[in-house]
C-alpha cells in the first residue's frame, strides 16, 4: 500500500504548498502515532542507560567546518544564513551538537560508555525531484544517539544497538529486508584515512558476526567520515530504503579533539558509536502505514479503543467506559447513534483494535462485549477487567490483540 495516499485517506498528514514540498503537516490522528512511537524509543533508550540531551537546530558554519559536514555534505545542506557578521546553517545531522556536549565537560574513563540520546531535528536541502510522502522529506525528526566510549567498549556498544532495533521491530511489527554493511567506494567524498576506515570496517564485520546478523557488504553507501551498518526495509512498491543504522566514528572524536582521563591517568581518545533504532520518525510511519495498511498495532493506534451504545440509553455507561479509559492513559471515544446504525458504526470503527458494543443488558451490569479488529467476539464481561486486558497489552507493546 502506498503510505502516501493512505496517509491522507486515515487523515494522517498532508502537505500545503503555502508550506512548502518535503514539509508535510500531522494531522491529530497521525501526531497520535509519532509521539506515540516517539515515546516508546525514549522509554527504551532510558531503560538501556541512554541519557537525553536537547540542542539547537542551527550552529555556525564553522561547527560544520570542523566536523566535515562542510567540506562532504554541503550540497545536501540549506544555504547559511547571515546574521550579525555570522554565518548560521540548518543542521544536517545531530552528531556535531552531541560531540561539543560531550567536550563541554571532562570525562574519565569511569564515565565511559557514555550514552546521549536525542530525538531532535535536522534538515537536508532535497531536491524537489526527489521528495516523496514522508520517505524523502527536508525537515527530519532523528532518533539519533552518540554512545562515547573506549575502543574495548565498541563492539559491546553496536552490538547492544543491534538488539534495540530488533526488539523496536518486533514491537513495531514490521521487518528488516536485509543488513548491509555500507563502505567507502570509487568518487565518493570520503575523509581521506584509511587506516580509520579499516578499523572501523573490521568492528563493524566483529559485530555483526558475533550477533549473529547475516549481511551484505556493499560499497558507495557509507557515511562520509566511516562505514556503517544500516537495515534496510522494502515498501509496498519494492522499494528498499534504510531505516536504522549503527556507525563507528573515529574522526569526528579526532576533529572536535575529544578526550577522557584513563587509568593510567593519561588523556585518551573516545570512540563515536552513532546509533538510530527507528531511524527517521517520519520515514518509520511510512514503513509503518504501509505494513500495517492503517491497522496499527494497538499500542501505535491513533483511536486504541471505541464505545458502540446500541442506543441512546447506553449513551451514559459508554461515556463512563470512555473516562475510564481516557484515565488509564488509553485513547478512546464514544461514537453514539447520531453517528448512525449500529453496523455502520462497527465498519467505520474497522481499523480500531478494540469495539466496545453496549447494549441495555451490558449497561445494567456494568459489563462490555468487546470486538477485535481482527474479527473475534468476545464474552461478555466485566468493563474493568476488559480496561485491564488493554492497557495491559498495550503497555507491553505487542502486536497481539488479546491473550487467552
Amino acid at each position: 500500500m502506498d503510505h502516501r495516499r493512505l496517509g491522507r485517506e486515515l487523515d494522517l498528514f498532508d502537505t500545503d504548498p503555502l508550506i512548502g514540498a518535503g514539509l508535510p503537516y500531522w494531522l491529530p490522528d497521525g501526531a497520535a502515532v509519532r509521539h506515540t512511537l516517539e515515546e516508546y524509543v525514549r522509554e527504551e533508550e532510558r531503560r538501556t542507560g541512554y541519557r537525553h540531551v536537547h540542542s539547537p537546530v542551527l550552529g555556525k558554519r564553522e561547527l560544520y567546518e570542523i566536523s566535515g559536514h562542510w567540506a562532504h555534505f554541503s550540497e545536501d545542506m540549506f544555504p547559511p544564513m547571515e546574521l550579525g557578521g555570522e554565518q548560521l546553517v540548518l543542521r544536517p545531522s545531530l552528531c556535531p551538537h552531541h560531540a561539543l556536549i560531550y567536550r563541554s565537560r571532562g570525562h574519565s574513563y569511569r564515565d565511559l560508555p557514555l550514552r546521549m540520546a536525542e530525538l531532535g531535528g535536522m534538515y537536508r536541502a532535497e531536491l524537489s525531484g526527489v521528495l516523496g510522502g514522508l520517505t524523502r522529506v527536508r525537515a527530519i525528526s532523528l532518533n539519533d544517539a552518540h554512545v562515547f566510549c573506549t575502543l574495548d567498549q565498541v563492539v559491546d556498544e553496536a552490538g547492544a544497538a543491534l538488539a534495540m532495533i530488533r526488539r523496536a521491530y518486533a514491537a513495531m511489527g514490521i521487518e528488516a529486508a536485509r543488513f548491509r554493511l555500507s563502505l567507502a567506494g570509487a568518487g565518493g567524498k570520503y575523509v581521506a584515512d584509511p587506516e580509520k576506515w579499516r578499523r572501523a570496517e573490521v568492528l563493524l564485520r566483529e559485530v555483526l558476526e558475533r550477533e549473529g546478523v547475516a549481511y551484505q557488504a556493499v560499497e558507495g553507501e557509507a557515511a562520509f567520515y566511516g562505514p556503517k551498518i544500516d537495515v534496510q526495509v522494502v515498501d509496498g512498491a519494492g522499494r528498499e530504503a534504510t531505516l536504522s543504522t549503527v556507525q563507528v566514528d573515529f574522526h569526528q572524536p579526532e576533529r572536535f579533539d575529544l578526550g577522557y582521563v584513563g587509568a593510567d591517568g593519561a588523556r585518551h581518545r573516545p570512540v563515536m558509536v552513532h546509533r538510530s533504532i527507528v531511524g527517521s520518525v517520519e520515514r518509520a510511519v511510512a514503513q509503518l502505514v504501509e505494513v500495517h495498511g492503517g491497522a496499527f498495532p494497538a499500542w501505535l493506534a491513533p483511536l486504541q479503543l471505541v464505545a458502540l451504545p446500541v442506543s441512546d440509553g447506553e449513551l451514559p455507561a459508554a461515556e463512563r467506559l470512555v473516562g475510564r479509559a481516557v484515565e488509564l492513559g488509553l485513547r478512546a471515544e464514544v461514537r453514539g447513534p447520531g453517528r448512525g446504525g449500529l453496523g455502520a458504526r462497527i465498519r467505520s470503527a474497522r481499523l480500531v483494535p478494540y469495539q466496545a458494543v453496549i447494549g441495555p443488558a451490558e449497561s445494567a451490569a456494568g459489563t462490555v462485549a468487546l470486538r477485535l479488529r481482527d474479527g473475534r467476539r468476545l464474552p461478555a464481561g466485566p468493563a474493568a477487567e476488559a480496561l485491564r486486558a488493554i492497557t495491559d497489552l498495550v503497555a507491553a507493546h505487542t502486536t497481539e490483540l488479546w491473550r487467552g
